[in-house]
């Protein structure tokens, strides 16, 4: 078997969040590195894979798909040894499914808005709001580990590795989360992540491009 290609930049946690699945999942990979800093995805190669143009996008023999948690899921249940990083049974697989949606259209979502600017639109400082907004979604999260060891049951699963690419890239920023115990606490566990260190070199990076950027 010839292993999937996987288009990756380090410094983007969606893209390290797909990685940090391969690795879970244990499928050989071959990782093609496409720099957004150097807008590399919009080369015409790339543009004919994915024209989109975003990374993570996966291409599995030819059968091409972007969008990271998506990516995660299909991995899984093509490629995982056995169904716990993203289970059979519904309503297990319904609870992973809702911290990824969590992920995608929430938390990420708040991380985004307050880097996306810090990098690219000249931002040199995180308004309030955008705490205040990003610590209540944090809030949410710490509730989801009050009742579990990870954030979808008592073992990990893809949405582990998705929630964790992202909040380790504003921990890298220097995100305070001393108020949320829970996450304290399964932050120290995603050390046993397959990937982890490859995960946090990434993640060091963005957040080293992001400090540059604030005032100090």
């Amino acid at each position: 078997m010839s292993p999937i290609k996987l288009y990756h930049f380090p410094v983007s946690g969606p893209s390290r969040g797909a990685l940090l699945a391969v690795r879970a999942i244990g499928v050989p990979v071959e990782i093609k590195i496409v720099d957004l800093f150097k807008k590399e995805q919009l080369q015409d190669n790339f543009l004919k894979i994915n024209p989109q143009h975003c990374v993570p996008t996966l291409d599995d023999g030819g059968f091409v798909i972007w969008e990271s948690r998506a990516i995660a899921c299909y991995l899984a249940d093509k490629y995982g040894k056995d169904d716990q990083l993203y289970p059979k049974d519904l309503k297990k697989r319904a609870v992973v499914d809702q911290r990824l949606f969590f992920d995608a259209s929430s938390l990420y979502v708040k991380i985004r808005a307050i880097c996306f600017p810090i990098l690219f639109l000249g931002e040199t400082e995180i308004k309030q709001s955008q705490k205040d907004d990003l610590n209540n979604t944090l809030g949410f999260l710490d509730q989801f580990l009050s009742q579990s060891k990870w954030v979808a049951g008592d073992n990990f699963t893809i949405a582990d590795t998705s929630i964790y690419s992202s909040l380790s890239s504003i921990l890298a920023v220097g995100w305070d989360i001393s108020a949320f115990t829970n996450i304290q606490r399964w932050v120290k566990d995603c050390a046993t992540l397959p990937g982890y260190e490859e995960n946090e070199e990434g993640a060091k990076k963005f957040g080293e491009a992001v400090k540059k950027n604030l005032k100090s």
